[in-house]
């Protein structure tokens, strides 16, 4: 069972043991007699094939492949963006108990027609956006006579005299873009790579970095194959503006003001970035390989063998000077890339600020001038002083007001005040007054049944006794007699 097949079964709902007979079947019949039926079909036999390339199970670029299951983290280069349609689709796909899928063809008909797959050369050759709604899908420069003549034959299926069946349903080789995956790996590349606040050295990439850095972007398992990156890189340049790319360096647009052509300082910051990257593997090889030799040596010395352990030691000499040259090399190189970083800084730096001095020529300009403002204020000073004359004259004309009348009133406002102060006070104090004389009336009262209380147990007390005694007196007669 091929990688597909295998991932097709074991990870794809739609494709459950009970559907297989009508997927693998020839279900093109139901497309006027059980239309439901045909839209469900279709729409799980693309949406199994184009999860199965983003998961990279769909083919490598390469002749060896994975085995199903393998725990080993194997990268291989495969194609998650596009879709390679002939034979050897057919047959990874085939299954012994229903041969191979029959309706494939109808499948990748409808997904062309839709635009959720797009012919590769049809894409690259059209200047037209993807997320246009006018994007068309008919080319009459990119269709050839031997392509029209094919799809004829195809609509006549079997009813062409002499055809076989396996020939009707023979796919059409051909590469077609999977343009849901290819949207998605954008988006997350730009995410990626302009998330947080990157200067700008950072947004400039090589190919070769860029290849390296977001070759694993739907999975750790499988890197985009190289037509991958052809697709991807000419989506992000041409049809959402993402990235600036002139074949060789690669520099994202964090937006639309971002100047669309790479220019010479891109490039050269790309190569510097590009060779420190080299650098620094070659001196991780370099410390690993001196470390590997210092161990033969050692291992040498133990058992004895001087000849081997000066060897190991010569090597180590020589890989040691290599990594001393490294390491030169590699720190001039961060200084330069410091400087340029530097630099690159203090031009935004000279930028905002003739920007900002731009913003204030155009204020100055509105405003007018010292002059202007100087006259602005000597009118307002002119018209708060006319203001102040109004009130003035105002004023004088207004009635004139008594001061002592004005006294006398204010001190009989004051004695009415005091008088009904003291008339609360002395309000406030008869109540206290009465209150106290209620709670001595109760007290007393109380006290009085209290002395009432104690006189009848007094009394009860006195009854009880007599009794006692009279009672012992009557049986000490009783028993005298």
């Amino acid at each position: 069972m091929s990688d597909l097949l295998n991932y097709i079964l074991t990870q794809e709902d739609s494709f459950r043991k009970n559907r297989l007979p009508s997927l693998y079947s020839d279900f093109t019949l139901q497309k006027k007699t059980n239309p439901d039926g045909y839209a469900v079909n279709v729409a799980a036999w693309e949406h199994a094939l184009t999860r199965a390339a983003k998961r990279g199970h769909l083919g490598t670029s390469s002749s060896h492949s994975r085995a199903p299951g393998s725990t080993t983290a194997q990268r291989v280069k495969s194609d998650h963006l596009i879709l390679r349609t002939d034979d050897s689709l057919l047959r990874d796909l085939e299954i012994p108990d229903y041969g191979r899928p029959v309706a494939i063809g109808a499948v990748l008909d409808e997904a062309i027609r839709k635009h959720t797959m797009v012919p590769l050369q049809l894409y690259k050759a059209s200047a037209a956006s993807l997320r246009k709604g006018q994007w068309g899908i008919i080319d009459p420069g990119v269709l050839s006579p031997w392509n029209v003549m094919a799809w004829g034959m195809k609509q006549l299926r079997g009813f062409v005299v002499g055809s076989s069946p396996e020939a009707a349903h023979r796919l059409q080789v051909q590469e077609l873009v999977l343009v849901e995956n290819l949207k998605e790996a954008a988006d997350m590349i730009v995410k990626q790579a302009i998330s947080g606040t990157p200067n700008k050295m950072d947004l400039v990439y090589s190919k070769g970095r860029f290849i390296a850095d977001f070759g694993t972007v739907f999975t750790k398992d499988s890197e985009l194959s190289n037509a991958d990156f052809d697709v991807l890189l000419l989506y992000l340049s041409r049809d959402i503006g993402a990235i600036a790319y002139d074949g060789r360096t690669i520099r994202f647009r964090p937006s639309n003001d971002s100047p669309r052509e790479i220019t010479e300082q891109d490039t050269t910051i790309a190569s510097i970035k590009s060779l420190m990257s080299t650098m620094t593997e070659q001196i991780d090889q370099l410390e690993s390989k001196v470390e590997d030799l210092n161990t033969t040596a050692k291992v040498a010395l133990q058992k004895k063998n001087r000849v081997s352990a000066l060897a190991a030691m010569r090597s180590k000499k020589l890989a040691e000077h290599n990594l001393k040259q490294r390491l030169g090399t590699m720190t001039q190189l961060e200084e330069v890339y410091s400087r340029i970083e530097q630099a690159t800084d203090q031009i935004e730096y000279v930028r905002v600020m003739e920007a900002s001095t731009g913003v204030l020529r155009g204020l100055h300009t509105q405003i007018g001038g010292t002059e202007r403002v100087e006259d602005v204020v000597e009118e307002l000073r002119e018209e708060m002083s006319k203001v102040d004359e109004i009130g003035n004259i105002m004023n004088e004309v207004a009635p004139e007001i008594d001061e002592t009348e004005l006294d006398d009133e204010l001190e009989e406002l004051e004695n009415r005040e005091r008088q009904a102060r003291e008339e609360k006070e002395a309000e406030e104090t008869r109540k206290q007054l009465a209150e106290l004389d209620h709670l001595e009336q109760r007290a007393a009262e109380a006290a009085r049944r209290a002395a009432s209380e104690q006189e009848v147990e007094s009394a009860i007390e006195e009854s009880i006794g007599k009794l006692s005694r009279m009672s012992v007196e009557e049986n000490a007669g009783t028993m005298a007699q």
